[in-house]
């Protein structure tokens, strides 16, 4: 059995009372910190620090490397700037998703790409495979530590760790480079993915611990708490935020998962495209809905979903959820019982519980006042 990998933090909280830490694609990572709901409510009211160094890094660089990120990603990424993040997918010539990923355009000929933990090592092979000449590939993961600040806090909170103005006037998908943080040079993108206003932060893996204190020192006062990996995915579920491996894989296609936005299928050819223009044509077969259980009961991932005696398809994630108190789940389902207000049935422990088609996502943030 080989040993766990552990992030640049994990010295830091992997003696905290009350961390539990588990086995996540290889990697030993806090599940939760002071529990589940507790930091969920910190990420909606105030704020969470996450750990998620864990991610991966690619390096793309040369003439070619515009040219390159198109050819195998769905989105547009000759409509990005320089300090703009784009998220975007790749899909292998059937249109199914080999990963999502997010897309940094640091200069004309340098962009940072990152991709999922566990599709690290086929994520680099894959792109590797279709490199052309003019374009460089670097699996720089191992040099950079993730932190993520998530909440309406979060900007109130790097404010008073030092951030500079420039930082903190970032909008949506923008990034800042060789900012300094707690005597770190970092990259600092407002991105996230809880549903809320936030930032990562990528730092040199020397420097986490620093910036990790620095950041818990300022927002404690203000409601800050470390949070795992648990209320990760319970904020972005509640967020209808997809994740690879339940709502996406190499057998769902993003246009089945609602990410259709996000594919572009008037740009010039990428990997998947004239599968996903048919797949388009031809009407999806199925497609990603929200459900909300009628009878008392949680749906979780891979239960099985009917309508009257015909299975129709799959729940992807679900829970009860910690802002709401609602038992809510997405399914993938065939296209005829999509509509919002079809009633279906899951399957629970070989009892089917009434549920019905809602409308997603199932949070969504208020804008601040101004």
């Amino acid at each position: 059995m080989s040993e766990l990998k552990r992030t640049p933090l994990y010295p830091i909280y992997a003696g905290l009372p009350g961390v539990r830490c588990i086995d996540f694609g290889g990697w030993d990572l806090p599940v939760q910190f002071s529990g589940i709901q507790k930091e969920h409510d910190a990420v909606r009211l105030h704020a969470g620090l996450f750990d998620v160094s864990h991610m991966g890094e690619f390096i793309v660089t040369g003439d070619g490397a515009e040219r390159f990120l198109q050819r195998v990603t769905t989105n547009d990424v000759s409509k990005l700037t320089d300090g703009q993040a784009q998220y975007t997918l790749m899909c292998d010539p059937d249109g199914g998703v080999v990963d999502d990923l997010l897309v940094y355009r640091i200069s004309a000929d340098r962009y940072m790409a990152v991709v999922n933990a566990s599709n690290i090592d086929k994520d680099f092979s894959w792109m590797q495979a279709h490199l052309p000449g003019d374009a460089s590939l670097e699996d720089a993961s191992d040099r950079y530590a993730l932190l993520a600040l998530q909440g309406p806090r979060a900007a109130d909170i790097l404010q008073i760790a030092g951030a500079t103005p420039d930082v903190l006037a970032l909008s949506s998908f923008h990034f800042k480079k060789d900012t300094p943080l707690a005597g770190a040079s970092a990259l600092i993108s407002r991105t996230g993915y809880t549903g809320e206003d936030g930032f990562e932060i990528y730092v040199p893996a020397a420097h986490a611990g620093d910036v990790w204190h620095a950041l818990m020192a300022a927002g404690e006062p203000l409601g800050l708490l470390p949070a795992g990996l648990g209320a990760r995915d319970t904020l972005r579920f509640e967020a209808r935020l997809p994740l690879y491996g339940q709502e996406l894989s190499d057998t769902i296609t993003p246009l089945e998962a609602g990410v259709g936005f996000f594919v572009k299928l008037d740009k010039e050819d990428f990997i998947g495209k004239d599968a996903l223009v048919r797949q388009k044509e031809k009407g999806l077969p199925r497609k990603l809905v929200g459900i909300e259980l009628i009878d008392r009961g949680i749906p979780r991932s891979h239960y099985p979903v009917f309508a009257g005696d015909e299975r129709i398809g799959e729940v992807t994630t679900g829970t009860q959820s910690p802002t709401l108190k609602r038992s809510l789940g997405l399914a993938l389902v065939d296209a005829a019982y999509a509509a919002i207000g079809t009633e279906v049935e899951v399957e629970i422990r070989c009892k089917r519980l009434k549920a019905e088609v809602i409308k997603t996502p199932f949070y969504k943030r208020m804008p601040k006042e101004r």
